[in-house]
């Protein structure tokens, strides 16, 4: 059984049989499973009146526990994304009331984010349907395919600089 990129390998071996593509198989497929993947998560948080970067943020905030609160600084690095990004998406979540900001009384210059009870009340549920839904999706790989996958995608976030800094936030 062929999939996409099989095809696609397929016309480079006919246009350019000096190149090994093997890596490039592989890179197409982390590519083209994780578009599929996200559009499946995409429906399903909207289903919750949520978008994937809202998930993050909301995500982040409750599974760091009580009091389900971080600093602005500590959600840039979670979310890997810039200050300016995460700000304008902190604002947008204040205004939905889904989490508060305050100036860190022990740090000034520190601003802490916290999950609201409507953020945490919305969250909930979500992540158990977010949890099923990722379930399904790879519930045509066995436990051991799953453990397989998981090791060998492990192994290569960790040679690309994915390690953990020591920050138990960092995905």
């Amino acid at each position: 059984m062929e999939d996409n990129v099989d095809r696609r390998l397929d016309q480079w071996r006919v246009e350019r049989p000096d190149i090994d593509t093997t890596a490039m198989g592989v890179v197409a497929r982390i590519q083209r499973a994780n578009r599929l993947l996200e559009r499946e998560l995409r429906a399903n948080f909207a289903k919750h009146d949520l978008q994937l970067w809202e998930f993050d943020i909301l995500g982040t905030l409750r599974r760091n526990g009580p009091p389900f609160q971080l600093t602005a600084g500590q959600l840039v690095e979670s979310a890997m994304v810039t200050s300016g990004a995460i700000t304008n998406r902190i604002d947008r979540l204040v205004a939905r009331g889904l989490v508060t900001r305050e100036v860190d009384p022990d740090n000034r210059r520190s601003v802490l984010i916290t999950l609201s009870d409507k953020g945490r009340e919305l969250i909930d549920p979500v992540v158990e349907s977010h949890a099923n839904l990722e379930t399904q999706l790879l519930g045509k790989l066995s436990d051991r395919d799953q453990e397989q996958l998981a090791g060998l995608l492990r192994r290569l976030l960790l040679d690309l600089g994915d390690g953990s800094s020591g920050n138990p936030l960092v995905p």
